[in-house]
């Protein structure tokens, strides 16, 4: 019988996409629970099919107002609580040097619990891993937890060759790769998704100056789908675009079926399609391409301004967040034109 597995990744789209190859392999490994965000449960039964998901909107990852402890769910963290406890995990994990994670997985009564320790957090660990180095991916703190639980994880490296290497099987970790390689190798329509959205405004670039992109590759005859925000809806209906606008991963996971690339913001489409093997344009502004590059071998991306700040994660110091506000579309049309010339053939 295979040992019981509890991961928690409570945060965004693209957080939970970049844990795919780690819940590929543990899923393979061990009896695999989830606790993530409800839309989870749409992205498991495309990505990760054999894993266990409970859904739960943990009340500290609320953009405001985060700490109001007398308007959190209490019920229902017992409940999901309760829950844990009664099935007796052997190990839990998380990739996030979080106390509150930590914590977490001591009060769930988990056997041996792995993380990077943080203010102290290391008395609710019974593993406490090296964190990888400052500017590492987001993804090798998965593959250093994989690696804890002897689980052979592609390298970084290898997302970003895996278009030009065979396909092979074997081990959890090859299956994994050959998984990410059969994606990457898919015949994909020939049409640019062009997604101007993303969970914060100060990852937005200018819709003024997506439009801009829109209205030049239609002069190149490059097909566009135009997707947006529900925020963004009545912005591109003023100036005459009917925008898709999906209510839920399943219809964005449909959208991305239909698109060869996508460009647009650093958020969680652009992670949702590298790992369904759509090639990727990133716009970064506050956050620094190299923790969150999707996974793609012809990933892509603009950095965004210098800024003594960055990077940042939801807030900005100034007016409005000149790091990526001030990149104007001369700089990147010519990247996008070649992105989506090379990768529409």
């Amino acid at each position: 019988m295979k040992s019981r597995l509890l991961v928690l990744e409570l945060w965004g789209l693209g957080d939970l996409v970049i844990a795919t190859p780690f819940l590929q392999a543990a899923s393979r490994k061990f009896q695999t629970t989830l606790i993530a965000k409800p839309y989870a449960q749409e992205l498991g039964r495309r990505l990760w099919p054999e894993v266990e998901i409970i859904p739960l909107t943990a009340p500290w990852t609320a953009f405001r107002q985060k700490y109001q402890i007398w308007r959190w769910p209490w019920k229902t963290l017992f409940r999901i609580r309760n829950r844990v406890l009664a099935q007796q995990f052997d190990y839990g994990v998380s990739a996030r040097w979080d106390p509150r994670d930590h914590l977490a997985l001591k009060l769930c009564g988990v056997r041996e619990r792995f993380g990077f320790p943080r203010i102290g957090s290391q008395r609710y660990l019974t593993r406490r891993l090296l964190r990888p180095a400052p500017t590492a991916h987001r993804y090798e703190a998965w593959r250093t937890i994989g690696q804890a639980l002897s689980l052979k994880l592609p390298a970084l490296e290898h997302f970003f060759a895996a278009a030009n290497k065979p396909e092979k099987t074997g081990s959890a970790g090859e299956d994994v790769g050959a998984a990410f390689n059969s994606a990457f190798r898919v015949q994909r329509p020939p049409v640019t998704m062009v997604h101007s959205g993303a969970r914060l405004p100060l990852r937005v670039w200018p819709l003024e100056r997506f439009r801009e992109m829109v209205l030049r590759l239609r002069q190149e005859n490059i097909p566009v789908q135009l997707v947006c925000d529900p925020d963004q809806v009545d912005w591109w209906q003023s100036h005459g675009e009917m925008a898709a606008c999906p209510h839920s991963v399943t219809e964005l996971l449909a959208l991305i079926d239909g698109a060869g690339v996508l460009i647009g913001n650093d958020s969680g489409p652009g992670h949702l399609a590298a790992a369904l093997g759509c090639p990727t344009f990133t716009l970064f502004g506050p956050q620094l391409p190299e923790w969150f590059v999707p996974l793609h071998p012809a990933a892509e991306f603009v950095a965004g301004k210098a800024c003594p700040y960055k990077p940042c994660s939801d807030y900005c110091r100034f007016s409005e967040p000149f790091c990526l506000r001030n990149i104007p579309l001369e700089e990147v049309w010519p990247r996008v034109a070649n992105f989506v010339t090379k990768n529409l053939k």
